[in-house]
């Protein structure tokens, strides 16, 4: 075994009867997933996908996109699985940076993959799912169903030529110039993340994982990925933006390990009804994504004394990094840990002296588990993906502070950029900036994180408008920014100003903003009641 289809045709192959994935009603067992998957790899081939090519994915957490996950690595394609609730200009810039050879997805999002095409020759094809009759026509495209893909048999899988230094996936995260950013992300790093946290987690073939988290953060794929090489069952949910059925869930389907976000756990936690679920087939929950309240994390351990609880920390250029074992949640609850498994961690101060216990500097990675780089991002990759100790090896310098104590546990201090961790996600205010100046009569804007009990940081957005006498008002650039941002990254807060602050070199003085928002009530600023 040295791929990651290997791992879950391995499964297939000992537990085909048994229940790999759960969506909505229906259930799908290892044998039958594997041979949707092998149906969609031999299509895929057919229609030209070759060793390496990229297919993007663009469909919500359903079976359809592990099963398109499955097929592309059987085809021998790297998989690049997209936000379902992406708008055009960023699913354009995704297929336009990857090189897409083809697209996977359904007859209900042609409107924004019409507006994502104009003027790209990339990806020839497409393959939808939904109603026939609805598919549209693309110039240079060959447009081809979801039910006629799958419709080729067979028994082997279609690419054993792909070795494990090959990529499996780019995972697209938010970028500091507000353009998404695709990490490499090889068989041989992924097997080894997946690896290592199934070895802290305790995983086992009677675990089943109730995943909330979109397909395409990695704390969400990884969950599939998991499942999939240890024989579990992942029961997987659209969002969690409902949170009353995913609690019914747990007790339906007698869920083992609940991976969260802190805007999980603040909706559990806000509930007054919690008293009436039955967590008792529960075993753990993970955190990770950003940091949880110690408060919260205390009021989780009085409502579920029997369940370890894992906070976390991880990046996606190494998909993890620490974990903190649940004995010591309570000693220390706001640590996230040692290093992992078969992975190494230290902290650096600038000049690159590694540093002593209560010191805080960068945290940097060591192990198997760091991925290659950036896609079409050499610079950027040669910034964090830097030359290690020994000859040949690659470490990762991951931007943000921490400060470690004096038995080794590390502690999250603050990021080395600006991104905020919004709903668990990882949101570019340089890309929301983008976005609100594009809209006629906003002359500047800015953007920044503040303190959330619910979302972990909720975005608060900072504007200066042209002063012309038909300027946007909040409404108007509140509708703006749900039709070009997906949900969680549309703003909480917005404060109209007559001009920004700025530092000596003409550039926005966000501690002055920070100031600007501590010195006055929260009543003035006004929140956004009809957030997504």
């Amino acid at each position: 075994m040295y791929l990651l289809q290997h791992y879950f045709e391995q499964t297939a192959a000992r537990n085909p009867g048994k229940d790999a994935l759960v969506c909505g009603n229906r259930r799908w067992t290892y044998g039958e997933l594997i041979d949707s998957s092998r149906r969609l790899a031999r299509s895929l081939r057919a229609l030209g996908v070759r060793r390496g090519d990229r297919v993007a994915v663009f469909l919500d957490n359903e079976a359809e996109t592990v099963i398109s996950m499955i097929g592309i690595l059987m085809a021998g394609g790297v998989f690049v699985i997209l936000n379902g609730a992406m708008k055009s200009r960023k699913l354009g810039y995704i297929l336009n940076d990857s090189g897409a050879a083809a697209l996977i997805t359904k007859v209900e999002k042609a409107s924004v993959v019409l507006d994502a095409w104009a003027g790209r020759e990339r990806p020839s094809v497409i393959l939808w799912k939904g109603e026939t009759t609805k598919i549209p026509s693309l110039p240079d495209a060959q447009s081809v169903a979801w039910d006629d893909a799958l419709c080729l048999t067979g028994s082997d899988s279609p690419s054993p030529e792909c070795i494990d230094r090959d990529l499996a996936a780019l995972i697209y995260t938010s970028g500091s110039t507000g353009e998404p950013k695709g990490v490499m992300s090889p068989h041989a790093s992924m097997i080894a993340a997946a690896r290592s946290i199934i070895q802290y987690l305790g995983n086992r073939e009677s675990d089943v994982i109730l995943n909330v988290l979109p397909l395409s953060f990695d704390y969400g794929l990884y969950q599939v990925i998991m499942s999939l090489m240890f024989g579990g069952t992942v029961v997987l949910e659209k969002s969690f933006l409902y949170i009353q059925p995913i609690l019914k869930r747990i007790a339906e389907e007698k869920v083992t390990g609940f991976p969260v976000v802190p805007t999980v756990l603040a909706m559990m936690l806000s509930r007054r009804d919690m008293g009436k679920y039955d967590f008792s087939s529960l075993r753990y929950v993970t955190n990770t994504g950003a940091a949880l309240p110690v408060e919260h994390i205390r009021r989780l351990r009085a409502l579920l004394p029997h369940v370890e609880i894992f906070s976390m920390f991880g990046l996606t250029e190494c998909k993890r990094v620490c974990y903190l074992p649940p004995d010591q949640i309570d000693r220390r609850p706001d640590s996230v840990g040692k290093a992992m498994p078969n992975c190494e961690v230290w902290i650096e101060d600038e000049s690159g002296r590694i540093l002593g216990p209560g010191e805080v500097g960068e945290l940097v990675i060591r192990g198997a588990n760091v991925m290659r780089g950036y896609w079409n991002a050499p610079e950027l990759t040669a910034r964090v993906f830097r030359p290690g100790r020994h000859p040949g090896e690659t470490v990762l310098y991951s931007g943000d502070q921490f400060r470690m104590d004096e038995e080794g546990y590390l502690y999250f201090v603050g990021r080395g950029d600006e991104m905020i961790k919004c709903r668990g996600e990882r949101v570019s205010p340089k890309e929301i900036e983008n976005v609100l100046c594009a809209l006629p009569g906003v002359r500047e804007a800015a953007v920044m994180g503040i303190a959330d009990a619910i979302e972990g940081q909720a975005i608060a957005v900072f504007v200066v408008t042209s002063g012309n006498g038909n300027d946007p008002v909040e409404k108007e650039i509140r509708r703006h920014c749900m039709r070009h941002l997906e949900p969680f990254a549309v703003p909480k807060f917005f404060q109209f100003m007559d001009a920004l602050p700025k530092t000596d070199n003409g550039k926005v003085d966000r501690k002055a903003l920070a100031h600007h928002l501590c010195s006055r009530p929260p009543a003035a600023v006004k929140p956004n009641q009809q957030h997504p």
